[in-house]
Formats: C-alpha cells, sequence, structure tokens
C-alpha cells in the first residue's frame, strides 16, 4: 500500500505530464500548489496555537477560537500568491510561515531550510527543487545545506537557563529513528514554566526507550546550565522519578499526573464499572479545595475497597497525588496533569510524520531543535493561563521553598 505522501507526489508528477502533453504554463501548475501548500502551512500554524482541530470540542470554552482570516499576496518567480492568512479571536496569533511584509520570496536556500522545518522530508524537497528551478540537487545536496542547524542544535544545548521556574514538566514521546533498522525511540523532553507564566522547552535526550537514567542526565543538565530552584515537578508516574528528582532537587515538590492514574486505574476494574469509578476519581482531583479533596478520596475508598481494594490502596498510598493543592487556585487546573507537555509532543509527532524516518539521531535532532526554537520563541513573551494572577505567591514560594 502507498502512504499518502507518495501518492500526492505521484498525483502532482501526473499533473506535470499532462501539463506538458497540453502544452500548458508549468509556472501556473506550481504558482497553485504552492499556493496550496502555504494555505495549508497557515491553517495548520493556527491549529498548533490554538491546540485544537476545526470543530474539535476539546476547543470549547478554551478562551480562543478562530476568527476567519484576511488575503495577503505575496510575489514569486511563478507569479503571486493568494494567501488566506488565519485569525484567532483574541488576536494573540502571529504566523510564522510568511514574514511580515515580506512580498517577495526567499533564496533557495532559505527556502529549503525553511521547508525542513516545516517537516518536508529531503527527497520531497529535491525533487520540488528540481522541477521549479530545472537544476538537480540530490537529497545529500539538499542535507548539506542544513549543515547550519548543527550549530542551532549545540546552541541550544548548551544555553544557559533561567534560575528559578514554578514547574517543570517531563514527559517522553516516541519517533521512529534509522539506526542499523528503524524503531521508534523515546524523545526525553523537560519543559518548564517560570513564575510570570512564560514557558520553554529546557532539554531533551534521545534514546531507545524512556528510562530513569536519562532522566537523571537531563536533571543534571538543568543544573550544570543554571536551574537551582523549583518549586514542583509533574510526570506521568514512571517507577523511580520522584527519587531521581529528590536527589537532584530535594526541596522541589513532585506532581503524579492525575490523568494518567485515571487511565491507570480504568484497566483495573470492570468495563461495566469503568466511567463509574473515573467519575468518582475526578471527584478527587476537581475537588475545590485541598479538605475537599481528602474528603472525596475518603469517599471513593470506602465506596470501591471491598469491590477493588489493591486499586483503592494504590489510590491512598500515593503520596504525590494532591501536591498540586498547595500551590495557587489560579494554577491548579495546569498542574495537576501532564496536559501541557502533551499536547506539545502530539504536535512535535504529527509534525514528524511528514518526513521518511529519520536517517540518523543528528538528522532527528535539528529536526526537534527547530521545532523547540519556534515553540520557545512563540511562548517565552507569554503567560500561561492563570500564572499572572499567582506570580506573586509563586515568587513567595521560591524565596521560601516547602520542604516535602
Amino acid at each position: 500500500m502507498h502512504r499518502k505522501e507518495d501518492f500526492h507526489m505521484n498525483d502532482f508528477t501526473t499533473e506535470i505530464l499532462k501539463t506538458l502533453a497540453n502544452k500548458g504554463d508549468l509556472n501556473e501548475l506550481f504558482r497553485v500548489h504552492l499556493e496550496k501548500a502555504v494555505n495549508t502551512l497557515l491553517k495548520t500554524e493556527l491549529t498548533a496555537f490554538l491546540d485544537y482541530e476545526k470543530y474539535d470540542r476539546i476547543g470549547f470554552n478554551t478562551g480562543n477560537s478562530r476568527n476567519g482570516s484576511y488575503d495577503r499576496t505575496v510575489k514569486t518567480e511563478y507569479g503571486e500568491l493568494h494567501l488566506q492568512i488565519p485569525r484567532d479571536r483574541n488576536g494573540e496569533f502571529k504566523q510564522q510561515t510568511v514574514p511580515a511584509y515580506r512580498r517577495t520570496n526567499d533564496t533557495l536556500e532559505e527556502t529549503v531550510i525553511h521547508l525542513f522545518r516545516k517537516g518536508i522530508t529531503m527527497s520531497e524537497i529535491a525533487d520540488l527543487i528540481e522541477k521549479m528551478y530545472e537544476h538537480h540537487y540530490t537529497p545529500q545536496t539538499m542535507s548539506n545545506m542544513t549543515k547550519s542547524f548543527t550549530e542551532e542544535v549545540t546552541s541550544f544545548k548548551e544555553r544557559e537557563l533561567h534560575d528559578r521556574y514554578a514547574a517543570i514538566y517531563m514527559d517522553a514521546t516516541y519517533i521512529p529513528l534509522k539506526r542499523k533498522t528503524v524503531a521508534k525511540e523515546a524523545i526525553h523532553i523537560a519543559v518548564g514554566i517560570r513564575p510570570d507564566g512564560s514557558k520553554e522547552v529546557l532539554s531533551y535526550a534521545i534514546a531507545p526507550t524512556e528510562s530513569i537514567t536519562i532522566w537523571e542526565e537531563i536533571l543534571i543538565d538543568l543544573q550544570e546550565r543554571g536551574v537551582k530552584n523549583v518549586l514542583l515537578f509533574i510526570t506521568d508516574g514512571l517507577k523511580g522519578m520522584a527519587g531521581a528528582v529528590q536527589r537532584f532537587y530535594p526541596k522541589a515538590r513532585f506532581q503524579h499526573c492525575c490523568v494518567h492514574v485515571s487511565r491507570n486505574i480504568s484497566h483495573k476494574v470492570r468495563v461495566d464499572d469503568r466511567k463509574e469509578v473515573c467519575d468518582d476519581f475526578k471527584m478527587v482531583y476537581q475537588a475545590s479545595s485541598k479538605k475537599a479533596a481528602l474528603e472525596a478520596r475518603g469517599a471513593f475508598a470506602e465506596k470501591w475497597k471491598t469491590s477493588y481494594p489493591k486499586m483503592v490502596e494504590s489510590i491512598l498510598s500515593n503520596d504525590y497525588l494532591l501536591t498540586f493543592y498547595d500551590f495557587p487556585l489560579a494554577i491548579r487546573k495546569t498542574i495537576y496533569s501532564t496536559n501541557l507537555i502533551e499536547s506539545f509532543n502530539k504536535q512535535i509527532k504529527k509534525y514528524s510524520h511528514r518526513k521518511e524516518q529519520f536517517q540518523n539521531e543528528e538528522s532527528m535532532e535539528r529536526f526537534l531543535v527547530s521545532s523547540f526554537d519556534t515553540h520557545n520563541q512563540k511562548f517565552l513573551g507569554r503567560s500561561h493561563k492563570g500564572f499572572q494572577q499567582a506570580e506573586g505567591e509563586l515568587e513567595q514560594m521560591l524565596s521560601q521553598p516547602m520542604e516535602n
């Protein structure tokens, strides 16, 4: 079965052959395809910014939404591109696909790098450049054009970090990588939020599987690059994570992702009980206060201890389930789960799906760092929801870190 991307390239080739056979205008064909591609990238960029697909129910009541588009014309060698620049309701979206006020196309090298950043495969770029510029560029040549990313990768990995973070999320996602053979490997990613709500990708590591050893290396990396004080670490509950965090940041608190706990307990009960058990557990981590949460946990345990004693014991013995209640109310919905970083990881995986498997670790790192830089440029100047209200209290907590 042909992959979707192969189908599109074959379609494009067919159109070229038909145009040549009919003595049509190849420039117009290229212009139309380029226009479609750029408009698609613009829509994808807004979706990544809003963090939900069009008409997706998770977008309801998020405080922001799509708000139509405005027209813009960009001149290229193949004619004018008529673009629809999407807008959001709050006016916060700043697209990066078409540079502001730029009315002409970039140089070939800049175009290649831009396409590479967007996740287009090297073979596709080489094929497109050959057709558009009537000059042959091999995938290896295209790859050489992106070697400048090597310095960007080094700069990203060695840059000095802020010394204080309100929260650091740690999670892994899997992306195919070719070594001797192709297999999915774990991309360990740490994302930090400062007291003012600005967030950034701090560090990452690539390994065949997720492991505490790799996370410890990331924690060491954070220390060596200047991170001295962290209020809270949030993870999915990988065994040994709490201990690793305590070894390197003994004054930091630890939060086990409540959504992951809910998923885990759903697999420990019968299907007929699953919805009721999960709804009851939701009352624990969506309570109005820690006191109310403890009462809800007690009621949960009393109700289900006879039917599922081991499941109930796992909830009662989890010391890291309700940590987030010790933090300001305005940010609790952000810190009781790893949803923030998981959402980002889904975007990384989505963009990586446009590429063939990464031929080596170096090419994967170039892709990842490009994505991380784009994320950081977008979110370092913004305050995540709730943090502006909580900033003063978080600063005070950082001045006098809580003990476990």
